[in-house]
């Protein structure tokens, strides 16, 4: 329950309440934006300063292979799976939905784990950026392969021109860049930045959460009329991949609060930098079908139930 009475998860509540209620209120799509990229950057800020602290140990570099590692064999299984009950191109857009990451959720598990007192590593940001291409690349990939495939067209595909969208989109790239400044500042940057990074963070997160709750309400209408087992598919999807992520991280012995970060982003699934993507690169696929699963299940879910249940899952493994 710990969770739910946060603030900022209320907030996430209270607007989707209010979203359903079919209420007036809304956020401007520039504050919105605000938001994000401010979260990102505080985010970026505080991994940073905590590497510049730790170092690059074997510890961390074990934490970001296992997140790469989950990044690429997530995507993979995902779309083989889907395939068997869609056509490519849907099962490719799915897959890359649920191969990628939500920054949101990640962040809500930060301030959970802080909640709880679990420590956790800085460079798990890090783990975030290094996560949210992969899936993306893999996707189209394996879609342009299947529509080669139908249309027998030879045509090569734009593989450099993905790359480029994939790792310098604006919000990683921020991500990215603010942690580079942690790490070069070290302490005198943190103690300059904690009012913006640090004091400021909890309620920019629950105005976020807010609009983010207006945009869940929003996307239950998109599920009306998709087959059942994709919105099954929703539900038990993040568990699975959560579980995954958690038998890696117990053999190699990875730390808890890594591990539970670790859960809760193989579990998460992207509603912002893939429909951007997959916007241009599969227009075949409708939006409604990825953006309702993601951010009208699975977000709320992973908010609401799924970050305290990773947590006792990786308690009960872990010791």
């Amino acid at each position: 329950m710990s969770t739910i009475i946060d603030p900022a998860i209320l907030f996430f509540i209270f607007g989707v309440f209010a979203g359903l209620v079919r209420s007036n209120l809304e956020i401007p799509q520039p504050i919105t934006r605000f938001l994000s990229l401010y979260l990102l950057m505080a985010l970026g800020l505080k991994g940073g300063f905590a590497l510049h602290q730790s170092g690059l140990t074997f510890a961390i570099t074990t934490s970001l292979g296992i997140a790469i590692a989950l990044a690429c064999i997530i995507p993979l299984v995902s779309y083989y799976f889907l395939k068997t009950k869609l056509n490519a191109l849907d099962s490719a857009a799915i897959a890359a939905t649920y191969g990628s990451v939500s920054a949101v959720t990640f962040i809500t598990a930060t301030q959970y784990l802080n909640h709880v007192q679990i420590e956790y590593g800085g460079h798990m940001a890090a783990a975030m950026a290094l996560m949210e291409s992969p899936a993306i690349i893999l996707a189209i990939f394996l879609a342009n392969r299947a529509k080669s495939s139908v249309s027998q067209s030879k045509q090569p595909m734009k593989v450099g021109k993905l790359l480029h969208e994939s790792f310098t989109d604006g919000a990683q790239l921020l991500l990215l860049g603010a942690m580079l400044i942690g790490i070069i500042s070290g302490p005198d940057g943190q103690k300059v930045m904690a009012p913006f990074s640090v004091d400021l963070f909890k309620g920019m997160l629950a105005f976020f959460l807010l609009d983010m709750g207006l945009m869940s309400a929003k996307s239950f209408v998109d599920l009306k009329g998709k087959p059942r087992r994709l919105i099954v598919y929703a539900f038990i999807a993040p568990l699975c991949h959560s579980l995954f992520a958690l038998l890696l991280c117990y053999l190699f012995k990875v730390e808890l609060g890594n591990t539970i970060l670790l859960m809760v982003l193989a579990a998460s699934a992207s509603y912002i930098a893939v429909p951007a993507v997959l916007r241009h690169a599969l227009p075949e696929v409708s939006p409604a079908l990825y953006m309702g699963m993601s951010l009208g299940i699975t977000f709320p879910l992973n908010l609401i139930i799924g970050i305290p249940l990773y947590t006792q899952i990786a308690k009960l493994v872990m010791g």
